[in-house]
């Protein structure tokens, strides 16, 4: 291959990573025009339009994402031989883009925000809006990592497991379900509120009591965790929700749970990420801090259910 064309695939690498030329100038230390006109070039010898404008940045076509999945492992191979990278979180800038609920968010974004001020004050973060296409998002690199529930098996994505999300019943501190044993009996009688991010009347909950023959009256759903504390707080609603999710409401003693009167199995949340990212300092200081913060949140989650064994 020409030297010529090394250099076009070296700029469609960095356009597929910044989706904007604009960016991608910055990154390379180019003039926006000479990135234009490599663009340009680019089409002209692959024959295909690569990328198409979408808002204020760009879109790759199919083409250009088949083609990127071929060269961003081995072009990073290349570029870590070369010039081996480094990060230093205290002094560079970089911004990450996160898919996850919002139930997420509510545990991890202040932690979180408090470690990056403390430790990496120019590091950005920016919440992506967690969808189905998981998989989709991280081979695109609309977002450099994924939190939550992860059922895949892509190749190039790898995942960690970081703690379980068991279910608890949830309600405010005067229901009269408060008092005395949460049977089945009297679960299933309960108005409930059923958090679905899919916007589905169905959850886990709900398949196992089908499985038994039985059903409960899903009376009013969300379809985001947010409002689902206050809306219980102040109602006769009760709701099923991992524990960590309303873990500081149960703290304040908003809320109040009880244990789950039938056995449902508890969800485990990843943390998943394209493995094109595997040696990227920047990459895996991200993965690292989110591991020391879901640490830290585990234990204090877990350090307040030891003083409250009954939830």
């Amino acid at each position: 291959m020409a030297k010529t064309d090394l250099n076009l695939v070296v700029i469609f690498d960095a356009i597929m990573r910044e989706q904007s030329v604009t960016a991608a100038a910055e990154r390379l230390a180019m003039t926006q025009p000479s990135v234009s006109n490599a663009l340009a070039r680019m089409r002209h010898v692959w024959r295909d339009p690569l990328f198409v404008k979408h808002g204020r940045g760009l879109r790759p076509t199919p083409y250009a994402e088949r083609l990127w999945q071929q060269i961003a492992t081995p072009l990073g191979d290349i570029r870590d031989a070369v010039t081996p990278p480094q990060f230093d979180p205290a002094s560079q800038q970089r911004c990450f883009r996160i898919a996850l609920t919002d139930g997420l968010t509510g545990m991890f974004w202040s932690p979180l925000r408090q470690h990056i001020e403390t430790h990496a004050p120019y590091i950005d973060i920016h919440a992506v809006p967690y969808t189905g296409a998981l998989e989709q998002q991280l081979i695109s690199a609309d977002v450099d990592m994924v939190m939550g529930h992860y059922f895949g098996n892509h190749p190039q994505i790898a995942t960690r497991a970081l703690f379980e999300n068991p279910f608890v019943v949830v309600m405010r501190p005067d229901h009269s379900l408060t008092q005395g044993e949460l049977t089945l009996e009297r679960f299933i009688a309960a108005e409930q509120l059923l958090v679905s991010l899919s916007g589905q009347a169905e959850g886990s909950v709900d398949i196992e009591l089908a499985k038994m023959g039985l059903q409960r009256r899903l009376a009013m759903t969300l379809n985001t965790f947010a409002g689902a504390a206050e809306l219980i707080g102040e109602t006769h609603l009760i709701t099923v929700l991992p524990y960590p999710v309303v873990a500081k409401y149960l703290q304040r003693g908003e809320l109040v749970a009880r244990p789950l009167p039938l056995a449902v199995p508890a969800p485990i949340m990843y943390m998943a990420w394209h493995k094109r990212g595997e040696r990227d300092p920047a990459l895996l200081w991200l993965r690292t801090t989110m591991q020391t913060i879901t640490d830290q949140v585990n234990n204090a989650i877990n350090s307040n259910r030891c003083h409250n064994p009954e939830q």
